[in-house]
């Protein structure tokens, strides 16, 4: 401010407002933020400055002490470098997986299952021994879960196909050492099927829950020999659905033919049945077997076995002689089905097949077999289907 002689003293608007009007040095105001001060991720927090204390009353100025100079920004890449150098320990801690952040499969592990199996090609028969599972995903609020393994043959929709083991509870490394089998394998299923292994989580209030799965396809397995898996499981792979209705599987049937040339008979037996659809609400069925061999003027071909009461896997071993000239057997068509005995309501069909010079596979092998074989009794497995023929009602 400039002053001429004799003026009085003047004072412009804008060096009355650049007077500094407070008594003291204006001290800033503390945040929330300023009490919880931000270090890298996955660092452990700086060691407190250890110097003499700032004065309360200084003020404010643009220009820092020596030691604060030397202290390297908190967010700088030297600081994090540093942080990381001086404690591996926190390093690590940083790299453990989120529990809480990790709710698909996709970023968490499934867990390993360890199994055997074996194609008893001589008894028809897949042995299916489940060993034991490591690091299983938890299901349940405990971080454990209740496991059980269910076998599957595919293709086949229905519970006939379907085995499981016992449960075991609150485990994650459950070993069950236990053997489950299949009866009426074929040769042909061994080409075309798949068994598929699944381990679920029970749960007494609510639908169980998947875990993971995996596949094997029978034509990897060598007949009579044992071979060993030891698989990570996979999540749930969709199941094909285009199969065709009409040749859904329904179990299977051991049957017996054999010639009879002093008597000029066709003897047919029926030996056994091999995990059966249920259609009880009790989750089994009551089965009986009729056999009709076609086509019959007279209609009196027509056999049936007695009932067996809540089995899936019914043994018959009963016979039926039909009076037919070897020559008229390629005419003939050997027609099998199972049925559910109800009592005061009509009988539910369960499944069928059928052998001679029209079927096809093993139903068509079975049925030459016998015929170049006179006198012989011939054994095969076959699978049921739930298509009804025509010309048969209960």
């Amino acid at each position: 401010m400039t002053q001429r002689k004799g003026e009085k003293p003047t004072i412009s608007i804008q060096e009355h407002m650049a007077i500094d009007v407070c008594p003291g040095p204006i001290q800033p105001i503390k945040q929330i933020s300023d009490y919880f001060p931000r270090y890298p991720r996955g660092l452990p927090a700086a060691a407190p400055h250890v110097g003499p204390p700032r004065s309360p009353l200084s003020t404010p100025s643009t220009s820092v002490s020596a030691a604060e100079s030397e202290r390297p920004d908190e967010d700088s890449p030297e600081r994090a470098c540093a942080g990381a150098t001086a404690s591996p320990q926190a390093a690590r801690r940083d790299e453990e997986p989120d529990v809480e952040g990790y709710d698909s499969d996709d970023s968490t592990t499934l867990g390993t299952l360890e199994f055997s199996l074996q194609y008893d090609q001589e008894n028809n028969a897949l042995h299916c021994t489940i060993n034991k599972a490591k690091g299983l995903k938890p299901m349940d609020h405990n971080g454990l879960s209740d496991p059980y393994v269910k076998l599957h043959l595919l293709p086949g929709a229905s519970k006939a196909n379907k085995l499981r083991t016992k449960t075991l509870r609150n485990t994650l490394h459950p070993v069950w050492n236990e053997t489950l089998t299949y009866y009426g394998i074929t040769d042909e299923d061994m080409v075309r099927k798949t068994l598929r292994i699944s381990v679920c989580d029970e749960d007494k209030f609510r639908h169980n829950e998947f875990i993971g799965e995996t596949r094997i396809p029978l034509k990897k397995l060598k007949p009579n020999q044992v071979k060993s898996f030891n698989n990570c499981l996979e999540k749930q792979l969709p199941v094909n659905k285009t199969e065709d209705k009409s040749l859904e599987e329904r179990g299977r049937i051991m049957i017996s033919l054999k010639y009879n040339t002093q008597k000029s008979c066709l003897v047919v037996g029926i030996i056994r049945c091999a995990h059966l659809a249920a259609m009880d609400a009790n989750g089994f069925s009551d089965p009986y077997v009729k056999t009709y061999l076609k086509p019959d003027e007279n209609k009196k071909s027509k056999h049936k076995t007695a009932v067996k009461k809540k089995t899936l896997n019914p043994e018959f071993n009963e016979e039926f002689c039909y009076d037919i000239k070897y020559a008229d057997l390629t005419k003939k068509t050997l027609e099998v089905t199972v049925w559910d005995y109800d009592i005061g309501k009509s009988n539910d069909f369960i499944g069928g097949v059928s052998l001679g010079i029209n079927a096809n596979g093993e139903r068509l092998k079975h049925w030459f077999d016998c015929l170049k074989n006179k006198d012989k009794k011939i054994e095969r497995w076959h699978t049921l289907t739930n298509e009804l023929p025509g010309s048969l009602n209960d």
